[in-house]
Formats: C-alpha cells, structure tokens, sequence
C-alpha cells in the first residue's frame, strides 16, 4: 500500500512540475510594478496573466487572459491582530517592508509570496470599491486562516486532462466543462480562496439577482468554487486600475512612445518581433522615452 502511495505520488509531483514549468520570461515587464506597489491598498485582488504551461490551459477553458488571483495583505505591519501576523510570519521568513500576497498556487498550496515577485508579468489591480476599512481585515482575516492548506489535486488531474486536443471534444465544451456542477472539486481554482473571504463580510463580486414571491429584489451568492480570476475584472463592485510599463498620464504622452517607424505589424510571432526590433536598432526614435523606476 505504501509503495502504492510512492508512486500516486511521484506521478503527481511529475505533472505539477510539468505543468507550473514557466515559459521564457519577457524582455521588458508589461507593467509598473513600482507604482502598483504605491497605490495598492489591502482588500486589493491582483489578476496576474501566468506564462506557465497549465496558465496557457486556464485561458483556454475560461477565455480570458487572467489566469491567477491573489489577495494582496499589505505590509506585516499593517495587519493589527498580533494572531494573524504571527500566522503570516510564520509562512514568510523575509523582510517585514516587503509588500505581501496571498495566494492559492498550484504546487504550493497556500502561501505568502512578496508582490515583487510578479515583478516581470502583467498586472492588473481590482479594487473592491466602498469596502470599509473593518471588512476588508476581515476579508484578510478569513484569507490569512487558510495558510497552509493544499491546492486541490483532483483539480491538477483535471486540468492535466484538458491538455489534450480539443478535437476529442466538442468545442461547445470549452467554457462549460468546469459548470456542470457545482459540488464539482474541479471548482477549486485560486479564486476560490478570494471569493469564500468576500463572501464573509457579504460583498458581492458576481451575485445573482432576482426577485423573491413578494416582489422584493434579493442577492444570492454565487458559488465559490465557480469563480475565477477574470470574474473580478468583470465584476461591476470592483474598480479597476492599470499601471502600464510605459505610462501615458499626461495629455498627449502616448505620441512620444517609443514605436517602431516602418509601420510594419507585429502578429503574435516572436521570431517575427525579433526582425523588427533588430531592423528597428538602427531607426530614430520619435523621442526617447526612458523608464524611470521608483
């Protein structure tokens, strides 16, 4: 039985590493992860646009770039009830300054990372709009209490299972495979944490709304488990903030980028991107737009 067990789980282990095995980092960061850092405020979800190769089956099955949440809790210091911090430290050794998310990974379980560590990806931040100060710690509370626990395996096989060619499937199955039920565990994405912690301080993200027998409008909480990353994009009672890389804040910026000059297009091909930047080394600029790192 032991011997068994090894094996499940060695043949485990193989396919989460294969799975979370990121592509090739890119050259320059889609945003600034400087000035995200700045305005961030505890309460916030981060959507991150993952490079691995179980993020490029994520996309497929929700249609949606976003292929992973976090909970970004500040700093140690901001959290006040000592319990919590104490839980928090516990699963993070590094600087007390580091700026914190929390995070259900596939491989890890649940953790706290610093928010640097997505330094190189696309960002985006989704802010809960109206949360009360007192809510939002305890949406942090409610999230910081699950440190620890395992990122559900049953889910890992699932999504291992979606790799395979969609012509063995009908296309009509692509975004309603994890919606056939709600007790399903393949549910268990890392929005799900998210959700379950808006959920207890009664803050919508996608409810369901009706009328009851009298005539009286009501909410109903839509599942946990049938949440993903992009639905806090989506979702109407959060606010949505970009820092892009190369910002363009001030009125008429965005003609002094640095664009390539021979008008030529780029189409999603990086062998492609590779001539043009290299044809592009020896073109002037329109200006020279530097990026200054806070």
């Amino acid at each position: 039985m032991k011997d068994r067990r090894r094996r499940v789980f060695w043949i485990v282990r193989k396919i989460t590493d294969w799975l979370i095995r990121e592509h090739p980092e890119r050259n320059l960061p889609r945003s600034d992860i400087a000035r995200l850092g700045y305005e961030a405020r505890p309460g916030d979800v981060v959507l991150v646009e993952g490079t691995s190769r179980v993020s490029d089956v994520i996309k497929l099955i929700t249609q949606s770039n976003w292929t992973h949440s976090a909970l970004y809790i500040g700093r140690l210091y901001d959290i006040e009830d000592p319990e919590l911090r104490d839980m928090v430290t516990q699963h993070y050794d590094g600087d007390p300054e580091d700026q914190l998310l929390l995070e259900a990974l596939l491989g890890s379980g649940t953790i706290i990372v610093p928010l640097t560590k997505y330094k190189k990806f696309h960002l985006r931040l989704c802010r809960p709009n109206g949360l009360a100060p007192k809510d939002a710690s305890a949406v942090i509370a409610h999230a910081v209490r699950q440190l620890g626990k395992d990122y559900d395996i049953r889910h890992l096989l699932d999504l291992a299972r979606f790799l395979y060619p969609w012509t063995i499937m009908p296309r009509r199955w692509r975004s309603s495979l994890f919606e056939a039920s709600a007790d399903d565990t393949t549910r268990t994405v890392c929005s799900c944490l998210i959700a379950e912690a808006f959920h207890k301080v009664q803050f919508p993200i996608l409810p369901f709304v009706g009328r009851d027998e009298h005539g009286e409008l009501r909410l109903v909480k839509r599942n946990p488990r049938l949440y993903t990353p992009k639905d806090f994009d989506y979702s109407p009672y959060f606010d949505i903030i970009k820092y892009p890389y190369l910002g363009t804040q001030d009125i008429g910026l965005y003609k002094y980028l640095p664009w390539n000059q021979d008008d030529v297009y780029f189409n999603d091909d990086a062998k492609q991107l590779k001539a043009i930047l290299a044809e592009s080394a020896n073109v002037q600029p329109v200006a020279d737009v530097r990026h200054k790192e806070q």
